[in-house]
């Protein structure tokens, strides 16, 4: 299958991979021929690329990080609590018979048992087939970052359910923030801007009682946008004073938010995002956390297209842990322009002369 922009598909072409709703749920299904009409639905609703079936690598199979049945309780214990939360016009009462700590640990715990089985894998986490409520899938994802980058740096049990339950819940200040200011379309004003503000606080307050929920999580809630050199907020703080815990969430929350389409942006690619966090590197994010988070993570994932150093552009087909950011790729279109009858794979890895200049689409790859 080939990752491609919605706007360069055509009508006739086939989905390599399902479509879900903010539950979860398969709302597409693999397979499912494109229309004009569903292509324009698509980018309305927010589907920047989609994963099309394509000849040439049709053997390459993508998997989820998650479980479904991991997945859907997640989203619908996630949607369940939010909404509940932004129905509830207090502000200090916030969860009804203190369920909280324990619906979200049971998550926890099937998150860790899922990722544990995939640990010495690059992490390929993306948000390009999912028509979802942006909370919702952003806040699952930003847990399932942080959780594998906990695992990597040696976290036991408890400290990766407080930092994972952290990062699930590190933007639930949002529900009781003013909705049509956290949907708003374009840029946000000085007054929108400090409401917005003040969710890290309401989080704080609304997680650190709660039963069965570790006291470091409410503080993940409460620091996630504040910055190394002091510019974050609520307190300005400095990076001695941010807490570890904290310094993850704020990498991958912000990773997580530019490869995802907002009502005022399309969604960036991730070497794209990744390129913005190193060029934060020791002014807003940790040097440390950067270089690990860029060292686990597929900056190119499965599917996408790529044009070499060597003219050559291709597909990425494997990952390789050790050096996530030079895959394999599998070579359509050689140097001259012209698409090949028998694709070939370069492993950059291996091949240290040739590099990824961009990553793009190649309608006239996809038709091959």
């Amino acid at each position: 299958m080939r990752l491609l922009p919605t706007r360069s598909c055509e009508p006739g072409m086939r989905l390599g991979k399902c479509i879900y709703n903010e539950e979860g749920v398969i709302l597409l299904n693999e397979g499912v021929e494109l229309t004009g009409g569903l292509l324009g639905r698509l980018e309305r609703l927010g589907i920047d690329y989609l994963y099309i079936a394509d000849k040439a690598t049709e053997d390459l199979k993508i998997e989820e990080p998650l479980a479904d049945e991991t997945r859907i309780r997640a989203l619908t214990e996630i949607r369940t609590h939010f909404r509940s939360f932004m129905e509830n016009e207090s502000r200090s009462k916030f969860s009804k018979n203190h369920v909280l700590g324990r619906s979200f640990g049971n998550v926890m715990k099937m998150i860790i048992d899922d990722l544990n089985e995939k640990q010495g894998t690059a992490i390929m986490l993306l948000n390009m087939n999912v028509l979802n409520n942006y909370l919702y899938q952003h806040s699952l994802n930003v847990c399932i970052y942080t959780t594998m980058l906990g695992m990597v740096s040696g976290y036991n049990q408890d400290e990766l359910m407080a930092l994972g339950m952290g990062a699930l819940l590190h933007d639930i200040g949002k529900t009781k923030i003013n909705l049509d200011i956290i949907k708003k379309p374009g840029p946000l004003t000085a007054e929108e801007f400090e409401e917005v503000k003040k969710h890290t606080e309401i989080g704080f307050r609304l997680l650190k009682d709660e039963p069965n929920m570790p006291l470091l999580s409410a503080h993940c809630a409460f620091q996630h946008h504040e910055r190394e050199n002091g510019s974050g907020y609520p307190r300005g703080i400095t990076g001695k004073d941010i807490h570890e815990y904290a310094k993850w969430i704020a990498v991958a929350d912000s990773y997580d938010a530019m490869t995802t389409h907002r009502p005022h942006r399309l969604a960036m690619l991730p070497h794209q995002a990744m390129e913005v966090l190193f060029a934060g590197v020791g002014t807003l994010y940790d040097q440390r956390k950067v270089a690990m988070f860029r060292d686990n993570v597929a900056i190119y994932p499965l599917g996408l297209t790529v044009k070499l150093s060597s003219g050559e552009q291709g597909v990425v087909v494997n990952i390789n842990p050790a050096v996530p950011q030079r895959p394999v790729v599998r070579v359509l279109i050689d140097a001259d322009g012209q698409v090949l009858g028998q694709p070939y794979e370069i492993d950059l890895a291996e091949k240290l002369t040739v590099f990824i200049n961009h990553a793009d689409n190649l309608t006239q790859a996809s038709r091959a």
